[in-house]
C-alpha cells in the first residue's frame, strides 16, 4: 500500500495550504537573515580578550574608529536628501510624459552598471587628466585641474549617480499611484498648483517618501567601493564599512569586525526609526488616494 504524500500527512495534522506556502518562506528568512544576524551578535560578544562587551568599548573609546560614524552620516544623509529633492519634482514631471517607460529604463542604467563600474568611470571622467578637467582647461575656464577625486566630493558624486535611480523609481511609483481624480477635484475647487502639491499630494506621499528615504539612506550608508576608489580611506571618507573591513580582514579580528557591523546597523536603525516617527506629523488617514 502506498504511503500518503508529505503534503497529505501535514494536512492531516492541521496544516492548511496557506501554511504550506508560508513555511518555505520562513525557512529562507531564517537561513538568510535571522541566522546571520544572530551569529553576528554572538560573534561580536566574543572578543579576543576582555569582557564580553570589550569590542564595543574599544570602538567608542577609540576616536579614530568612532569618527567613522560621523563621516558616514556626513556622506549618507546629504546624498539621500539631494536624491529625494531631485527625484520628487522629476517624478511629477515624468508622470505626465507619454514615453515614461523609455525614460525610466535610461535612468535605471546606473543601477545595472554597479557601484564599482561607476566609480571607475568617474575616476576617468573627473580625475586630474579626465575629460572634465581637460575640457575646462581647453576652453579657458581653468588653469590647472581641480581635484574632484580622492576626496569627499568624488564619493558624493558616485553615491548620487548610483542612488538617484533607486530613489526616483520608488518616488515615481508613489506619485503615479495617486488617483488623478483627487487633483482634478482640488483644481475644480480653486486650488492652484502650489496648493494642490502641499495640501493634496504631499500628505498622501509622505508615508511613501519616508520609506523611500529610509531605503535610500541605508543604501548610501553602506558605501564601501566608492569610498575606497574615489575617496580618502585614511581621511575624511573613512566610513564605518571600511573600519569593519579592516578589523575583519586586515587585523584578522572577525569579532571586532562583527561588532562594528552591529554598530553600523544600530546607527541605521536610529535614523530609520526617527524618519518613520516624523512621518506621523503629516497625514494619518487611510491610504485611499491610490489608484485601483
Amino acid at each position: 500500500m502506498n504511503r500518503p504524500s508529505l503534503r497529505l500527512r501535514l494536512a492531516a495534522r492541521g496544516f492548511d495550504a496557506t501554511t504550506l506556502l508560508v513555511l518555505p518562506g520562513l525557512a529562507v528568512m531564517l537561513a538568510l537573515f535571522v541566522y546571520p544576524f544572530v551569529y553576528g551578535i554572538v560573534d561580536s560578544l566574543m572578543p579576543r580578550e576582555g569582557v564580553w562587551y570589550a569590542n564595543y568599548i574599544r570602538f567608542f573609546t577609540d576616536r579614530f574608529q568612532f569618527a567613522t560614524i560621523g563621516a558616514t552620516l556626513w556622506l549618507a544623509l546629504p546624498v539621500t536628501i539631494v536624491n529625494m529633492a531631485l527625484a520628487l519634482p522629476i517624478a511629477f514631471r515624468v508622470r505626465l510624459m507619454s514615453r515614461q517607460r523609455l525614460l525610466t529604463t535610461i535612468l535605471v542604467l546606473p543601477i545595472t552598471l554597479g557601484t564599482v563600474f561607476v566609480a571607475d568611470g568617474l575616476l576617468t571622467f573627473l580625475g586630474p587628466q579626465g575629460w572634465f578637467n581637460r575640457t575646462l582647461i581647453l576652453v579657458g575656464l581653468l588653469d590647472a585641474p581641480v581635484k574632484l577625486t580622492n576626496n569627499y566630493w568624488g564619493v558624493f558624486a558616485s553615491l548620487l549617480i548610483t542612488g538617484f535611480p533607486f530613489a526616483f523609481l520608488l518616488t515615481l511609483s508613489y506619485v503615479t499611484g495617486i488617483d488623478p481624480a483627487i487633483e482634478q477635484a482640488a483644481a475644480t475647487l480653486g486650488a492652484g498648483p502650489r496648493q494642490r502639491f502641499f495640501r493634496v499630494f504631499l500628505p498622501l506621499l509622505v508615508p511613501g517618501l519616508a520609506v523611500t528615504f529610509c531605503l535610500a539612506f541605508v543604501q548610501a550608508f553602506a558605501v564601501f567601493p566608492s569610498a575606497v576608489l574615489l575617496g580618502a580611506p585614511a581621511g575624511p571618507t573613512r566610513v564605518i564599512s571600511i573600519a569593519a573591513y579592516q578589523a575583519a580582514f586586515e587585523q584578522y579580528d572577525h569579532s571586532m569586525g562583527s561588532a562594528i557591523a552591529i554598530i553600523m546597523g544600530l546607527v541605521e536603525l536610529v535614523v530609520v526609526v526617527a524618519v518613520l516617527g516624523l512621518r506621523t506629523l503629516f497625514y494619518r488617514g487611510p491610504a485611499g488616494g491610490t489608484k485601483g
